[in-house]
C-alpha cells in the first residue's frame, strides 16, 4: 500500500501567506506583486497541492513583507477566493478573505485603445465584475470584455 506523503514547506516568522489561490496561478500571483528572485525576497511557492475544499490550490508565502491592500486588490482579480493571512511571530495575527468588489476602479486599464479611459481625459477606468471565477470585466465606458489573460498582461 502507498503511504501518503506530505508536503513540508516551512512556517514563516514573520510576513504573509497567500492561500487558496487557484491551482497554476500562483507564478501570476508573484508577478502581480512584482517577485521576480532577483532582488532577495524569500518566498516559498506551493503549486497544485492538495485542498479539502478546492481540490487543488496555489499557496504563496513571503517572508517580510504584508501586503498593502492596493496589492490584495490586483490578487482579487485573479485569485478571487484567496485568503490573506498576515504573519507576526509565527503566530497568524489576521486573516482576511478576499473580496473582489462589483465594481473595480482605477486598478487596471480598459484594453481597447479607442476607449476613452485611454485617452487624454481625466477619466479613471472603471469595470463592472460580470463574472467572479473566472473573472470577466465590462468596461463601464466602451463596454469591451476583459478576461483574466487581459488582465495578467497588465501586470
Amino acid at each position: 500500500m502507498q503511504t501518503r506523503q506530505e508536503l513540508y514547506v516551512r512556517k514563516i516568522e514573520n510576513g504573509t501567506v497567500i492561500d487558496h489561490i487557484a491551482p497554476g496561478f500562483a507564478l501570476d500571483v508573484l508577478k502581480i506583486l512584482g517577485i521576480n528572485g532577483k532582488n532577495g525576497e524569500v518566498v516559498s511557492t506551493a503549486i497544485n497541492v492538495e485542498s479539502k475544499h478546492l481540490h487543488h490550490k496555489d499557496i504563496v508565502k513571503i517572508q517580510d513583507r504584508e501586503l498593502k491592500p492596493s496589492e490584495v486588490d490586483k490578487i482579487a482579480l485573479i485569485a478571487p477566493n484567496a485568503t490573506i493571512n498576515i504573519i507576526r511571530n509565527y503566530e497568524v495575527a489576521s486573516k482576511k478573505v478576499v473580496e473582489l468588489p462589483s465594481t473595480i476602479r482605477g486598478t487596471i486599464k480598459c484594453d481597447n485603445p479607442s476607449c476613452i479611459s485611454n485617452s487624454m481625459e481625466p477619466v479613471e477606468p472603471k469595470f463592472g465584475v460580470d463574472r467572479r471565477e473566472p473573472i470577466r470585466l465590462r468596461c463601464h465606458y466602451c463596454g469591451h470584455v476583459m478576461e483574466r489573460e487581459d488582465v495578467l498582461k497588465q501586470f
